[in-house]
C-alpha cells in the first residue's frame, strides 16, 4: 500500500540540519524480534519477565537468568536489520546532524550501519560485572555457566536495565539536549507510554520542533504531533527517503 507523504514535510526534511529520531520495538519487530513479553513461549512461558530481569532475581538465581539472557542473545542473533533500520543509517549521512536514540537492545542499529545510537537500555549483546560495572565488549565463552570479571571477579550480567534500575544518566542526558536543540523529531516505532523516553517528543514540541510519528497504530502521542505516518518504520521510512532525495 502506498503511502501519502506530506508534501511540506519532505520540504521540511531538504532544510533540516539537526534531527533526531527515538525508536522503539515496533522497529525491530519487523525483523522478528519478539517484544519483551512475546519472548516468553517454549519453556520460559511459566515464567513472569518481570520476575527475571531484576537485580533481586540475578542475585537469587543468576545461573536462570543467564540461561534466560542466552536464549534471547540467540534470538537476537538470528535477527537481521529491515528496511527500516537501513533507511535510518542511510539519513545519517543526509542530514548535518541525526542523533539516533533506541529503547530497544537488540543492536541493530549499528548493524545496519548507523553511528553513535544513543541506548537509552543498554544492550543485550553485550556485558558487564554486577559489582564494578565493567564493560565486557568481547566476551562469548557460553562454555562458563557462571561467567567472573577479570577485574574485581565478580559475576558477570548482560549490559540491560534491569527493572528496579536508572537509566544511564550519561545516556539520558544526551537525549534530552539533542532533543531540545533538534530541528525535526521522529518518534519511530514505540508506544510512546514508557518513561523517561515518552517525554521526548513533548520536549521536542516545547521547543518548536516539527514532530513526526511512524507507527501503524495511534499512541497517546498521536494528538500532538506534527505529521502522522500510519504504518511500519519498514514501510515508510524508505519511501520517506526516496520522495525527499530521489535516486
Amino acid at each position: 500500500m502506498e503511502i501519502e507523504l506530506p508534501g511540506e514535510l519532505v520540504k521540511a526534511l531538504r532544510l533540516a540540519r539537526n534531527v533526531v529520531v527515538l525508536t522503539g520495538a515496533g522497529t525491530s519487530a519487523e525483523s522478528g524480534v519478539p517484544t519483551f513479553r512475546e519472548a516468553q513461549t517454549g519453556l520460559w512461558s511459566q515464567y513472569d519477565p518481570q520476575q527475571l530481569a531484576t537485580p533481586r532475581a540475578f542475585q537469587r538465581d543468576p545461573r536462570l537468568v543467564w540461561e534466560w539472557y542466552a536464549w534471547r542473545r540467540s534470538l537476537v542473533s538470528e535477527a537481521e536489520p529491515n528496511a527500516g533500520h537501513l533507511a535510518l543509517a542511510r539519513l545519517a549521512g543526509l542530514f548535518p546532524n541525526l542523533d539516533l536514540i533506541t529503547q530497544n537492545v537488540d543492536g541493530l542499529h549499528q548493524r545496519a550501519g548507523s553511528p553513535c545510537v544513543m541506548e537509552l537500555h543498554g544492550n543485550i549483546m553485550r556485558t558487564k560485572c554486577f559489582d564494578c560495572g565493567v564493560i565486557i565488549d568481547d566476551y562469548r565463552d557460553p562454555k562458563q555457566p557462571l561467567p567472573r570479571c577479570t577485574v574485581c571477579h565478580g559475576l558477570l550480567r548482560p549490559d540491560v536495565v534491569w527493572f528496579g534500575e536508572s537509566l544511564p544518566y550519561e545516556v539520558l542526558s544526551n537525549a534530552f539536549a539533542v532533543t531540545r536543540a533538534c530541528d525535526i523529531f521522529f518518534s519511530i516505532g514505540t508506544s510512546s507510554v514508557v518513561q523517561p523516553a515518552a517525554s521526548l517528543p513533548f520536549e521536542a514540541l516545547k521547543r518548536g520542533a516539527l514532530t513526526v510519528e511512524i507507527n501503524p497504530v495511534r499512541t497517546p502521542l498521536s494528538p500532538y504531533i506534527t505529521y502522522v505516518l500510519s504504518g511500519t518504520s519498514g514501510a515508510v521510512l524508505p519511501d520517506l527517503v526516496q520522495a525527499t532525495w530521489p535516486t
